[in-house]
């Protein structure tokens, strides 16, 4: 069965335990915790200890595994203290972004070479670093995501696959994620609206309000095998109140299970 988890970003200001709790009773399976420190540093990776044994006792407690955390800068410094949070909570993935814009100097493969060594280093902490294609910056698109692919060998390195970055880079998404479900360890899912830059408001964000096949995109999933975390990525709600940011999860958590059951995922 595919688990279907979502991001604590979603919660911005409001603390771990609401966001938890929220994301549970939403009907989720799962957790990504969010250690992006401008939207929600719910895992603070500067301090990462000193929240550890609240992560613990909520996981236990809520009978909700954490499947990955957000970090989002892929710099080296940042990656130690969360592949040491990952190792020590039992936190298997840690997602990045590119964070290089088109014309970086040192290109795609500047990137690449960055990659294999973080990925060599989270081999170290039994942890996967997952990243994922990006608008405007120099990954940002199924043949940059295959080229990082052939660039990075590490069974420690994978690919984050997010819906939303390449339908604005008008590619069509289902048929993006069967070129590189091979290398997925990681889904970040969200609709989108329009072609961007951005994927929308956090109401257009919400899986079904959108223009993406979301119901074909599972279906390349199941069809592929694949059992990885799939966590809902909703963005710009950090200020919004809870009981919106609560409807846009249940709403997503319900779509996203009717799919995935009419698919054979669940």
């Amino acid at each position: 069965m595919i688990q279907l988890g979502a991001n604590t970003v979603l919660f911005g200001d409001h603390d771990l335990r609401t966001a938890m709790e929220c994301i549970k009773r939403s009907g989720y399976d799962a957790a990504e915790i969010s250690a992006l420190a401008g939207m929600a540093n719910h895992l603070p990776l500067d301090d990462w200890r000193s929240v550890a044994g609240e992560v613990r006792a909520l996981v236990e407690e809520l009978e909700l595994p954490i499947t990955a955390m957000e970090v989002g800068t892929n710099a080296e410094d940042r990656l130690m203290l969360a592949y040491e949070a990952g190792a020590e909570l039992g936190i298997p993935v840690v997602n990045v972004g590119p964070g290089r814009p088109a014309d970086d100097p040192a290109g795609l493969q500047g990137l690449i070479d960055h990659l294999n060594a973080m990925a060599a280093k989270a081999e170290q902490f039994g942890v996967t670093l997952c990243i994922k294609a990006h608008v405007n910056t120099v990954l940002d698109s199924t043949p940059t995501t295959l080229a990082v692919m052939e660039g990075v060998s590490s069974p420690a390195f994978g690919i984050d696959m997010d819906p939303s970055h390449i339908h604005r880079k008008g590619e069509v998404p289902r048929e993006a994620l069967a070129q590189v479900v091979s290398r997925v360890r990681h889904v970040h899912i969200r609709d989108c609206v329009g072609p961007g830059p951005s994927p929308g408001t956090p109401e257009q964000q919400a899986c079904g309000r959108g223009e993406i096949d979301l119901m074909g995109y599972c279906r390349v999933l199941v069809d592929a095998g694949w059992e990885g975390p799939v966590n809902l990525e909703i963005i710009g709600a950090k200020e919004y109140e809870l009981v919106p940011q609560a409807i846009i999860a249940a709403e997503s958590y319900g779509y996203l299970n009717a799919c995935m059951k009419a698919v054979g995922g669940r």
